[in-house]
C-alpha cells in the first residue's frame, strides 16, 4: 500500500489549501533537523516535504486522490505512466530536497541560526520554540497558533501606528469654568471577515477641567485607523490650544488685561475699569504716575490652578500709555515750566 500524504500531514481528504499550508507549517517546524534531534526526525521532515509538494499542487493532488501514490508515480500502470486529468501521461518524482521546500515556504533554509543570533542574551526567549517571534513576510510564514503542536508559535509583537494629533480649541471662559467637548472623528475599521474595511464615525467626549494649561494632551488609545490585523491602530491625541480672546491674554494661570490710558491719566492719576472672566466689572483707582508697560496685579481674579482649582491665579492690568501725536507751543511752554528736569 502506498503512502497516504493526508495522513502524513495529519489531514483528512477534502482539506482546503489553507489547511494544507497550516499543517505543513506545523509539521515542518516540529521536525526540522536543526531543531529536532530525535532519531527519525530527518526522515519525517522529508516525508512532510513530499506530502506538501504533492497536496499543494492541484494537478498532483488530483491524480493522487484518484490513483494514490502508485498512480501518481507511474508504478500502477502497465506503461509506467499514469493518466493526468486530461488523459495525458504523468509521472511524479519528488525532488528529494526537503530543505528546498522549506526554504521556498519560509524564505530561508534554516532561519534558526539567525534567530538565535538576534536573540542572544534575551532571557525571555523560549529555547524550545525559536520561532516564537519570527518576523512576518517571509514566504508563506505567518504567526498562527496551531492546535496539536507541542510548541505553538507565539504572536509576534505588532507595531502601533504613530499617534494622530489634533488641536482642541477652547476659550478662556471654558478654562475658567470647565466644559465638555464632543469631537467627531472618522476612522477605518476592519470588518469581521478580517479583510474588508469600513468607515466609521465616532463621537469622543472630552471633559475639560478647570484651569487646564495650554498644551495639555488628552489621549484616546487605539482610535486611529485599523487597516489590517497586523497593525495596532494609532492613538488619537487632542492638544489643548487657547482661542484668541477679544479682551484678555493668558499667561499660565494669570490673565492679562491691557489697559490703554492717556498721557494725562498716566501723569495725573485715573480710574481703570476692567472686566473679569466670570462677567463681573471692577475698577481700581491709580493716583501715582503710571509708566508705560507697568503692571498692576489683582489677586485671585485669574484662572483656576490646574492642581488646586479652588484657588485662582491673578488678573494683571498691563498699562499702555498713549502719547499725543503733537502738542501746541503753549502746552509745550507750560510743560517745560512744571515738569522736572
Amino acid at each position: 500500500m502506498g503512502k497516504d500524504y493526508y495522513e502524513t500531514l495529519g489531514l483528512s481528504r477534502g482539506a482546503s489549501d489553507e489547511e494544507i499550508k497550516r499543517a505543513y507549517r506545523r509539521q515542518a517546524l516540529r521536525y526540522h533537523p536543526d531543531k529536532n534531534k530525535d532519531p527519525g526526525a530527518e526522515e519525517k521532515f522529508k516525508e512532510i516535504a513530499e506530502a506538501y509538494d504533492v497536496l499543494s499542487d492541484p494537478r498532483k493532488r488530483d491524480i493522487f486522490d484518484r490513483y494514490g501514490e502508485e498512480g501518481l508515480k507511474g508504478s500502477g500502470t502497465s506503461s509506467g505512466n499514469s493518466a493526468g486529468p486530461n488523459g495525458a501521461s504523468f509521472s511524479y518524482t519528488f525532488h528529494g530536497d526537503p530543505h528546498a521546500t522549506f526554504a521556498k515556504f519560509f524564505g530561508s533554509h534554516s532561519p534558526f541560526d539567525s534567530l538565535f543570533g538576534q536573540r542572544n542574551g534575551d532571557e525571555g526567549m523560549d529555547i524550545d520554540d525559536p520561532f516564537a517571534s519570527f518576523p512576518l513576510g517571509m514566504g508563506g510564514f505567518s504567526s498562527m497558533n496551531f492546535s496539536g503542536s507541542r510548541h505553538p508559535l507565539e504572536q509576534p509583537r505588532r507595531k502601533q501606528d504613530p499617534p494622530v494629533t489634533h488641536d482642541l480649541r477652547v476659550s478662556l471662559e471654558e478654562i475658567y469654568s470647565g466644559c465638555t467637548k464632543k469631537m467627531k472623528i472618522s476612522h477605518k475599521r476592519l470588518n469581521p471577515d478580517g479583510r474588508s474595511i469600513r468607515n466609521e464615525d465616532k463621537i469622543l467626549t472630552i471633559e475639560v477641567k478647570k484651569g487646564w494649561k495650554e498644551g495639555t494632551k488628552i489621549t484616546f488609545p487605539k482610535e486611529g485607523d485599523q487597516t489590517s490585523t497586523s497593525n495596532i491602530p494609532a492613538d488619537i491625541i487632542f492638544v489643548l490650544k487657547d482661542k484668541p480672546h477679544s479682551i484678555f491674554r493668558r499667561d499660565g494661570s494669570d490673565v492679562i488685561y491691557p489697559a490703554k490710558i492717556s498721557l494725562r491719566e498716566a501723569l495725573c492719576g485715573c480710574t481703570v475699569n476692567f472686566p473679569t472672566l466670570d462677567g463681573r466689572n471692577k475698577s481700581h483707582v491709580f493716583k501715582d504716575v503710571i509708566r508705560p508697560g507697568m503692571r498692576w496685579k489683582i489677586a485671585g481674579e485669574g484662572l483656576p490652578l490646574p492642581k488646586t482649582p479652588e484657588k485662582r491665579g491673578d488678573l494683571i492690568i498691563e498699562f499702555e500709555v498713549t502719547f499725543p501725536e503733537r502738542l501746541p507751543q503753549s502746552s509745550k511752554t507750560t510743560l517745560e515750566q512744571i515738569l522736572p528736569m
